[in-house]
């Protein structure tokens, strides 16, 4: 289409999620302009636009071109690869941009290279916003949840661009001003390190159910579809009851799942969100052990080694024995732990949240990001709602846990818990997400646990001091003389 007027906005970058994040904004009424340095992306794109209802996108194959065809203030929306492509398509577009335009990160970008590209376009008059966007492919055509932080003042030049073409739940659309800084990718990431938790903890509950409880395919498939009208009501169940139900079409012969290379891919954000834990002194074992179980999964061809090598040694498999199972009762304990340990994926993230606002000093409203995860993203779910309304009745709230409806939802179901992880370890099947989430569970609730012999250990070898629990002060104690004595 040619433009006889400016675009409102501009988006650069039309792989699958730009293309569609910039159909959906043309939908919405606003006219778009957009670039890609591959041309036949544009001319791609430009298709589409005429084929889904003759849209108002304008493609442009020069970068000039691209930012003059923007109405002042220029927005520009960047949906490239992290890292290098992203500084290289922003020296590219900010010749021609002019003080007082913006430039908005859309990709999962690591929160500091927004930072320091804030600060490089505040140095030429730029405004700048790191855009975390949630919703894959369908979300950004017909949805997503958008979390944006940075400059306050380019939010306000779009937000009204945003509120449209975002997800729309029952009290608003899924989208609001993260904050300053880098705090919207910062919030994608941990986004992102919740939905690795998820998805762990699902896959355990698929292989529970599939080797100890003996069920096929078609059975998960109606399992999942009944949870999923119920307290686990999500995408991520939604789509793991049509995955179930998809045939081989490649053979012709059983379900495409079971035809999969169990290797699971990742693009980083997970990795840096159990190191931002570890870096704050957040405790978040659900998201660490979705990531190690991802590393594990790597080493495909150690593993069938491995496999052969304990068979070999006497190893026997008991996963093969489903008769004494009671595959009712496993199935209702599944669905209870599943919710139990989601509970603590979704406190640990929240807790990293909240521990990094505070660190610099962002102001994050927890409530509120619980009520943009609502719709539109990939961890949407029913009970975020209660999330929402969890922070919004303490916004001090320690924990997730704490909260008086969801701690009482942990003890109602921790008994089954307890049963799915101990069958799950006594038949061989590795369960670390519910596993690290129920061990969580019982070291936050315990008053006294047994770091006091850590701490007696530091202070024996490295005189590190301790303190006591009937008196103020430090303490070090001469262990090795005391203990020589008492041997006496």
């Amino acid at each position: 289409m040619e433009s006889a007027t400016l675009s409102r906005i501009g988006l650069a970058g039309l792989a699958v999620m730009g293309q569609n994040l910039a159909l959906n904004i043309a939908e919405k009424g606003f006219p778009i302009s957009v670039y890609n340095r591959t041309t036949s992306k544009v001319d791609e794109t430009l298709d589409r636009a005429h084929r889904e209802g003759q849209l108002p996108l304008f493609g442009h194959y020069t970068p000039k071109d691209f930012v003059l065809s923007i109405s002042k203030p220029r927005s520009i929306i960047i949906l490239v690869k992290a890292g290098a492509p992203v500084d290289q398509t922003i020296t590219a577009l900010s010749a021609y941009m002019e003080p007082g335009d913006t430039i908005i990160d859309g990709g999962n970008e690591w929160y500091e290279n927004t930072e320091r590209r804030m600060a490089d376009a505040s140095a030429n008059g730029l405004l700048y916003l790191g855009m975390g966007v949630s919703g894959g492919e369908d979300g950004a055509r017909n949805g997503p949840s958008l979390m944006p932080g940075g400059s306050h003042k380019a939010y306000l030049n779009i937000h009204h661009i945003l509120e449209k073409i975002a997800a729309q739940v029952d009290d608003g659309p899924c989208v609001t001003y993260i904050g300053e800084g880098g705090s919207g990718n910062f919030v994608k990431m941990v986004h992102n390190g919740i939905e690795y938790g998820d998805m762990q903890l699902i896959s355990e509950a698929y292989d529970v159910l599939k080797n100890v409880g003996g069920l096929g395919n078609e059975e998960l498939a109606a399992i999942f579809e009944e949870w999923n009208r119920g307290e686990l009501e999500s995408f991520l169940i939604e789509i793991t009851s049509d995955i179930f139900r998809v045939k081989d079409e490649e053979t012709g012969n059983g379900h495409l799942v079971d035809k999969i290379l169990d290797k699971t891919g990742m693009k980083g954000t997970g990795k840096w969100t159990v190191q931002q834990a570890a870096e704050l002194s957040i405790a978040a074992p659900t998201i660490a052990a979705s990531l190690d179980s991802r590393y594990m999964s790597g080493l495909k061809e150690e593993r069938e080694e491995a496999a052969e090598i304990f068979k070999r040694e006497g190893l026997e498999e008991e996963i093969n024995n489903v008769s004494s199972v009671d595959k009712k009762r496993l199935i209702d304990d599944v669905r209870q732990a599943l919710y139990a340990s989601k509970i603590c994926s979704y406190a640990q993230g929240m807790n990293l949240l909240r521990a990094k606002s505070m660190d610099k000093g962002w102001g994050l409203n927890l409530g509120e990001l619980a009520r943009i995860w609502k719709g539109g993203c990939i961890i949407r779910a029913v009970f975020l709602d209660r999330i929402k309304q969890a922070y919004q009745r303490n916004p001090g709230l320690a924990n997730l846990l704490v909260d008086p409806d969801f701690a009482k939802e942990m003890v109602q179901r921790q008994a089954a818990w307890r049963r799915v992880v101990g069958l799950a370890i006594q038949k061989g099947v590795s369960v670390p997400g519910m596993s690290a989430s129920l061990q969580y569970f019982d070291t936050y609730r315990r008053g006294r646990l047994p770091a006091n012999l850590v701490q007696a250990q530091r202070d024996y070898f490295g005189a590190h001091t301790y303190e006591r629990i009937d008196r103020p002060g430090s303490y070090h104690t001469e262990w090795s003389k005391l203990a020589r004595k008492a041997r006496v």
